[in-house]
């Protein structure tokens, strides 16, 4: 197949388009999505609300999440997402370190508290075997 594929790049066949390229993921700013919501809802003529999402390339799921988000006042929702920074291959370290210590921490925590309730328990155990013993009659 492979062969094939160099073939037909040799005859001109193939484009020289890079089909690996990995498409780019579209953002919107709240300015964008607001204008657009009102133009979408001022919209009143039989398939042009269809006709506006299609010249914008967008989806009714798209009107409906930022109808939504614009509806409980979360204006700030529309605006984009701020990601986490990249962290160093350090700060990962430490990252992951924290994570672990207080992982250690919490069973340290409950491992002392087993160790409580076992004496416990074993205080208990001793009281009522000593109460049994004085209350045995003592066979001679």
């Amino acid at each position: 197949m492979t062969n094939d594929l160099l073939a037909r790049a040799h005859d001109g066949v193939v484009g020289d388009e890079d089909l690996s390229a990995k498409p780019k993921r579209r953002r919107f700013d709240a300015a964008y999505k607001l204008a657009l919501l009102e133009e979408y809802e001022r919209l009143s003529d039989p398939g042009a609300k269809g006709a506006l999402l299609r010249r914008e390339g967008l989806y009714s799921s798209h009107i409906v999440e930022w109808r939504r988000a614009r509806d409980v006042g979360a204006l700030r929702e529309l605006a984009p997402k701020a990601r986490p920074t990249k962290h160093t291959p350090e700060q990962a370290e430490i990252e992951r370190l924290r994570h672990r210590n207080e992982r250690l921490e919490n069973d340290l925590a409950r491992h002392k508290l087993a160790l409580e309730i076992q004496g416990k328990a074993s205080e208990l155990l001793e009281r009522l075997l000593a109460e049994s013993d004085e209350t045995k009659p003592q066979r001679r």
